[in-house]
């Protein structure tokens, strides 16, 4: 589907994500934005993973279980709009997510599978979307919203954090480890 939403599909709040998603099938986008980012992580050790910028800060580890929980339920909020569910769905805190999750204890390795079995679901359910349900339209947070909004706020939100990863964490790393 390389239809971008217009606007009034989303909540202004979400612009931020759906602008830093380039033209063409987000099918595709996603499917490349998953090479990319297990490019990204490929090389960073267990110690790296544990590394935060700052103090008070999400560890790498807590930021890749976030971008995982967030697809999760954005994912969620798409299938249930894609197929015509009409119930107002709530918003959600994710430093409440983040505090309640034990991402520093896990491995990186089960933290990145869960990442990659997580897209490899929402590639599953948008290759499966009939062109109708693509334009349906939901309520989330009290906000109108449609079924491609939220493909295109996945996609954005993680290139979102992993400019942030690139910029804060990565690059960090790179002469801290040296």
């Amino acid at each position: 589907m390389s239809i971008r939403p217009s606007n009034g599909e989303y909540n202004s709040h979400f612009e931020r994500y759906v602008r830093l998603v380039p033209e063409g099938d987000i099918r595709d986008i996603l499917t490349q934005s998953l090479k990319n980012t297990t490019d990204a992580f490929s090389t960073v050790t267990e110690d790296q993973a544990n590394y935060r910028y700052a103090p008070g800060k999400w560890s790498l580890k807590e930021v890749l279980g976030h971008i995982t929980d967030n697809e999760r339920i954005m994912s969620y909020r798409l299938l249930r709009i894609a197929r015509g569910d009409k119930t107002p769905l709530a918003g959600y805190d994710e430093n409440a997510l983040v505090n309640g999750a034990s991402f520093d204890s896990c491995a990186m390795s089960d933290l990145f599978e869960d990442y990659t079995v997580v897209r490899r679901a929402t590639l599953t359910l948008l290759r499966g979307l009939s062109e109708e349900a693509w334009s349906r339209r939901g309520v989330v947070n009290d906000s109108e919203s449609s079924a491609i909004a939220w493909a295109y706020i996945i996609a954005g939100h993680e290139f979102h954090h992993m400019n942030f990863i690139r910029e804060k964490y990565l690059s960090s790393m790179k002469s801290f480890y040296k």
